[in-house]
């Protein structure tokens, strides 16, 4: 385990560390464990904050309350390998080959973690800052995620702990360090559908009420036209076809019963409920008209959010500029992330390695990026309480 000694905490051996703790989550596989270690012996005080089975570390350096307090919130759970023997190192070996660590959560993101908590660690001992360093590393991001950083800022509102910004560590930038912050996420929600006719024989469809007619006719409007226009910080918002099956192994019968499923990500246009308001209205018109019958369920992911340009955009971009020479994109593009979780909680944006191999076989990172990342982390720190 890397311990707090003369010399500064070297990322690239934590993330190696790290990679070795097998913690496909929502298993903590000990990276909980290794990070309470490190963060305790810089002074830090952790409190583990599980719940339902799903292992979350939260760590503060300063007085609880303090007029300022930096929050970082992370994740060490991983998805799983896959085919292993796909792999061309050992996934928890945490390999360092020629410029590059190789393993699972090399890029998402146990990197990441690793650089910020060395770059806090550094921080506290060479120069205690005038408040306070809050640090929420969840095992339940990759996971369904109702019990990770969703349960520790449920946590932190209770017992009265309090970020004043929080940075997301996720892999952020698409071809090189620093070309990309994201400022805020869109929505994101799946509808399911279900549409109810009249069964009744091919041949003689006067006298039955197709169902699959009716949900084409709907979903047809839905993807024949853009679903909106962008906004000052996001794309169009987008509805893709996911499922549609009726389960009729008959060529000669008009089905009863249709299905169908359809995911949407949506801008700061809507909210999930307007958005659902959209749906039913379209569904009740496309009834009106064939008499098919439409339930619709939603599942909502997370709402579309955004932390303007201002103060802490434009520190954190600061830093990166003067770290990686790149004056970086403000993005809100991609899919969620725990950001969502945060956003009612204070300002929160997202800014971390170079996101190329994450999830695939043979993830690997330069080691060079984590290094650089951690530098970006420290800078901001610095500047934060300055």
């Amino acid at each position: 385990m890397p311990t707090l000694g003369n010399t500064p905490v070297d990322p690239v051996a934590l993330t190696a560390e790290l990679i070795r703790c097998p913690s496909v989550t929502p298993v903590e596989g000990g990276a909980l464990v290794l990070l309470d270690g490190l963060l305790t012996s810089a002074g830090f005080a952790c409190t583990r904050i599980d719940r339902e089975g799903v292992p979350n570390l939260y760590a503060r350096w300063g007085e609880k309350g303090a007029a300022k307090t930096f929050g970082f919130n992370g994740h060490t759970d991983v998805v799983p390998v896959g085919d292993a023997d796909a792999w061309t190192r050992d996934p928890f070996g945490g390999e360092i080959v020629g410029t590059e660590i190789w393993g699972r959560g090399a890029t998402d993101m146990k990197s990441g973690v690793a650089a910020f908590v060395a770059a806090a660690c550094d921080l506290v001992r060479e120069a205690p800052p005038a408040g306070a360093i809050a640090i929420a590393i969840t095992g339940d991001e990759e996971g369904p995620g109702k019990h990770g950083t969703k349960a520790m800022v449920e946590w932190m509102e209770e017992v009265g702990e309090r970020m004043s910004v929080c940075l997301v560590g996720e892999p952020t930038c698409p071809e090189t360090l620093g070309d990309m912050i994201k400022i805020g996420r869109r929505g994101s929600m799946t509808v399911h559908l279900g549409a109810t006719g009249v069964q009744g024989h091919a041949a003689y469809p006067h006298r039955a009420k197709n169902p699959l007619h009716a949900l084409v006719a709907l979903l047809e409007g839905w993807t024949r036209a853009p679903f909106d226009e962008k906004t000052d910080h996001f794309d169009p918002s987008t509805l893709q076809i996911v499922t549609i099956d009726c389960g009729n192994p008959a060529t000669n019968v008009i089905p009863a019963k249709a299905h169908a499923s359809v995911n949407i990500r949506f801008n700061d246009r809507h909210s999930s409920t307007s958005v659902m308001e959209r749906l039913r209205a379209d569904a009740d018109r496309v009834t009106e008209a064939t008499g098919v019958g439409f339930e619709l369920c939603a599942q909502v992911s997370g709402e579309s959010f955004l932390t303007p340009p201002g103060p802490f955009v434009d520190l954190v971009a600061a830093a990166v500029t003067a770290e990686t020479g790149l004056v970086p994109e403000l993005s809100t593009t991609g899919g969620t992330s725990d950001a969502r979780f945060l956003k009612d909680h204070c300002p929160v944006l997202e800014f971390g390695l170079v996101g190329k191999t994450m999830h695939q076989v043979d993830e690997r990172v330069e080691t060079a990026q984590i290094d650089a990342l951690k530098a970006v982390y420290r800078r901001i720190l610095t500047e934060y309480f300055a």
